[in-house]
């Protein structure tokens, strides 16, 4: 049963999970896997096949809590319209992901309404994410781990691309790393259509992760484009040489103190991955591989891909 929220705590509370043991359409709750400022993620078992999935549910903290019902409510009147919006969005990005349908994407099988919020059921696989690997390897990852693992997120980011949307929120923590070093794209909270128009849906809000998130993702007169997420890719490639998180660009714009990695690592990795990541963190966006392929030819032209 669900902890009612007091009368003090419940405008404040900034999360609830469901249950364990909860039934939900045809699914029954066995963990949570994931929280995040917009969504929560449970591991569940379909109650008639007993297959294991991953279930997203739209619970936007800011906006809205879990009342002792268990059903998802605004906080107040003036964050209901921002919730009935971003619901609306979250069914757009589950309809979006339904369509990518690729091997290092992540599945979305289904998607359905309870407790007043939506949910979506999506393949389980098994992995850690890349975060993990970084911070419980004693060695840095080698050249061979790396380009297994470039080569599929590329074919990925050139789907998603070909479909006409970015991801926005390339990071560590939204690459899981299956068995054989087979990633995993996570996590589409801050996807949006390419090119815009009018008509494209659009998250409310901006969705930034600092050191990964490209400088137009804080400029809004800054075009987006496929190279916004090669920054993503660049900087957490980066993050797996120097076992930290770049610098945010909002400081680099300052004053840009970030040394190339083809200076720092060019005796420990192929000079064609490494011009690759410093092209791809370059701040002007025109100054970075423009799509999937200029990035991949700079591995090519190294001889770092076969």
């Amino acid at each position: 049963m669900l902890k009612a929220p007091s009368s003090t705590d419940a405008q404040d509370q900034a999360f609830v999970h469901l249950p364990l043991g909860t039934v939900i359409d045809h699914y029954v709750i066995e963990r949570p896997l994931a929280d995040g400022g917009f969504s929560a993620v449970y591991l569940a078992r379909h109650l008639v096949d007993q297959t294991q999935v991953a279930i997203k549910e739209y619970l936007p903290r800011k906006l809205a809590y879990r009342n002792w019902e268990g059903q998802v409510v605004p906080h107040s009147e003036d964050t209901r319209s921002l919730f009935l919006r971003g619901r609306r969005l979250f069914v757009e990005e589950a309809r979006m992901l339904a369509t990518l349908k690729h091997p290092n994407i992540v599945e979305v099988t289904s998607f359905f309404h309870a407790n007043d919020t939506v949910y979506m059921v999506m393949t389980y696989d098994y992995g850690k994410s890349l975060g993990w690997y970084m911070k419980r390897q004693p060695k840095r990852l080698d050249g061979v781990f790396f380009l297994a693992v470039i080569g599929k997120l590329l074919q990925a980011l050139a789907a998603i691309h070909r479909h006409g949307f970015l991801h926005l929120d390339l990071k560590p923590e939204n690459i899981l790393i299956r068995p054989g070093n087979d990633p995993l794209l996570l996590d589409f909270g801050a996807a949006q259509p390419y090119p815009k128009s009018k008509d494209n849906w659009k998250r409310p809000g901006k969705i930034r992760t600092p050191g990964f998130s490209p400088p137009e993702q804080y400029r809004s007169n800054w075009p987006l484009g496929p190279w916004s997420d090669l920054y993503g890719l660049g900087a957490t490639l980066r993050t797996c040489l120097d076992r930290r998180p770049p610098p945010m660009v909002t400081d680099r714009l300052e004053r840009d103190t970030l040394k190339p990695a083809r200076r720092l690592y060019r005796n420990q990795y192929p000079g064609g991955l490494l011009e690759a990541i410093d092209r791809a963190m370059q701040l002007d966006p025109a100054n970075r591989p423009q799509s999937v392929a200029e990035f991949e030819s700079l591995l090519t032209d190294k001889g770092t891909v076969s």
